[in-house]
């Protein structure tokens, strides 16, 4: 991603969001009126021809074969999300860090998030163009929400959210949607140590990739194709965990596996199987969510080699 301008991929995702907000309230599964103000002019274009029922259909399918899923694994992925994100702040969380926040505004549509301190921690470019278009679209700017710049690959997390007063002894939320395989395996592994290193009853909610679509020993329909296409946008993918080996991953650093899901297995629970079924792509894409556990403590350095080398494929 150029220091320029923001993440393209984060546009995209924004895309998919104004699309689903743009059907009929009775049928869409979330509503993000948020999502289409990101978007370049022809993307609004779509948006708001979709409103049309004669078109959105057509629109949909096209969207559906250009970038062959990723709209309804996008769509399945936000509202799993959504609710694991309002059940962990029923339990009196009151931090809430969203790692990468792209466009991502949860922080405004979601009632539940009023109530907890947000820290949206993203890159600076990607920043700039959420505020500029937040400043548009509401009075001012909640004085719940803290914006956090880092780059991942070369700053450390604790750094970045100290210096903005996030405290790690009451419990909190991570949410880390579409950033880990777009990191080196010590960036991930020193978020992931971070995490549990914060007071037992964290939560982290986040996605990743198959780390076999990125090392050939796994196929999925559509992989080769999706994994040529981000990198075309300049945002290759890099970094995957193996779904076999991640609980224990996990266990080691001191997080617990709660859940794991691949995005075929969200599209069968909020479309229901029989629709799921139509749809193709994605399948190597998991949104999860794991608990820090009671006792954490620093792992040994074969643990950090055990996920560089058996959970992450660097590409060139």
């Amino acid at each position: 991603m150029s220091l320029r301008q923001s993440s393209r991929t984060a546009e995209y995702m924004a895309f998919f969001r104004a699309l689903e907000t743009a059907r009929p309230a009775k049928r869409r599964l979330f509503t993000d009126p948020f999502a289409r103000h990101f978007l370049r002019p022809s993307l609004q274009r779509f948006v708001r021809l979709s409103r049309f029922p004669i078109l959105r259909n057509s629109i949909s399918g096209y969207v559906d074969r250009r970038f062959h899923g990723a709209r309804t694994a996008a769509i399945a992925r936000t509202i799993f999300i959504d609710d694991a994100l309002r059940a962990s702040l029923k339990k009196n969380i009151r931090q809430v860090v969203i790692l990468g926040a792209g466009f991502d505004c949860r922080a405004y549509r979601l009632p539940e998030m009023s109530a907890a301190t947000v820290f949206e921690v993203d890159h600076p470019s990607t920043h700039a163009a959420k505020l500029a278009g937040l400043r548009k679209l509401l009075p001012r700017i909640p004085a719940h929400v803290r914006f956090v710049e880092i780059d991942f690959n070369r700053q450390k997390l604790p750094d970045v959210l100290a210096q903005a007063n996030f405290h790690s002894a009451p419990p909190s939320v991570f949410l880390w949607e579409g950033v880990t395989n777009y990191l080196q395996a010590d960036a991930v592994d020193a978020v992931l140590h971070f995490v549990a290193s914060c007071h037992p009853g964290t939560r982290l909610i986040f996605t990743y990739i198959h780390s076999g679509i990125l090392d050939g020993s796994a196929s999925f329909d559509g992989a080769d194709r999706m994994i040529h296409e981000v990198a075309n946008m300049g945002e290759p993918w890099t970094f995957g965990f193996s779904p076999q080996h991640l609980p224990v991953i996990l266990r080691e650093r001191g997080l617990s596996l709660r859940e794991d899901l691949s995005l075929s297995e969200c599209r069968d629970r909020y479309y229901g199987a029989a629709v799921a079924a139509r749809m193709a792509g994605y399948g190597f894409y998991h949104v999860a969510v794991a608990d820090v556990a009671q006792a954490t403590a620093d792992a040994p350095l074969a643990r950090m080699t055990s996920l560089q080398e058996s959970s992450a494929v660097s590409r060139d």
